[in-house]
């Protein structure tokens, strides 16, 4: 079994080694801060030159993800594009792999710090979603419980391993960053301090999903 199975809030949720959420009992799949378009968007602002390879690599994961578990629902929980502007500057071929992977599912756009306007490719815009005992948004919000956001790409390291990783406490889950330029903030830092009720633990992603303590992580 490469992902780890978990509860939150009475809901039976799996991590997934790519770093995307599966949902079983609705048939829903979770990513978060895919950032396409992001080495486009540097260039664009004048900063680093990045190999435009990004969002073909993010869509590559992306696909086998949606073909391994075929979801009725997908939502996207926000920062998807690197700025408003970067859905505009999609390759027709981008354009159109992304519109085959929306064909005939619930597609869900979050809106994100980055990209907090709808962004014209169809599917449903939503500020946060709501879904049973669960709540989806871009960025936690201190003292909720049931909620499920992004925001921070955090990273943890197990030994010389340093990966992008789910953070799961009682009272939430935080995604790891599913796209390719993302960078990490590490699980330690200040900014998620206070976020998660203990016990907490990292789900480290790669081949495989691998729970941690936070407690016994090494910083």
């Amino acid at each position: 079994m490469t992902h780890h199975p978990f509860s939150l809030n009475g809901q039976s949720l799996s991590a997934l080694p790519s770093g995307a959420l599966h949902w079983p009992a609705q048939n829903l799949l979770c990513v978060s801060d895919l950032h396409l378009c992001k080495s486009e968007r540097m260039a664009r602002r004048g900063g680093a030159l990045l190999p435009p390879y990004e969002v073909t690599d993010t869509l590559t994961k992306l696909d086998a993800d949606i073909a391994a578990y075929n979801p009725k629902t997908v939502i996207c929980l926000g920062d998807s594009f690197d700025d408003t502007a970067a859905a505009e500057t999609l390759t027709e071929a981008h354009r159109l792999w992304l519109l085959r992977l929306m064909a005939g599912r619930h597609w869900i756009w979050i809106a994100g710090n980055h990209d907090p306007a709808p962004l014209g490719l169809g599917g449903t815009d939503r500020a946060e979603f709501m879904l049973e005992t669960l709540t989806f948004r871009h960025i936690a919000e201190p003292g909720a419980t049931a909620e499920i956001s992004g925001h921070y790409h955090p990273k943890a390291r197990i030994k010389s391993r340093s990966r992008p990783c789910f953070l799961l406490g009682q009272n939430r889950l935080i995604m790891p960053a599913y796209g390719t330029y993302t960078g990490g903030l590490w699980c330690y830092d200040p900014a998620l301090a206070g976020l998660l009720t203990p016990p907490a633990r990292a789900i480290l992603t790669g081949r495989k999903a691998i729970p941690t303590p936070l407690s016994k992580a090494p910083q």
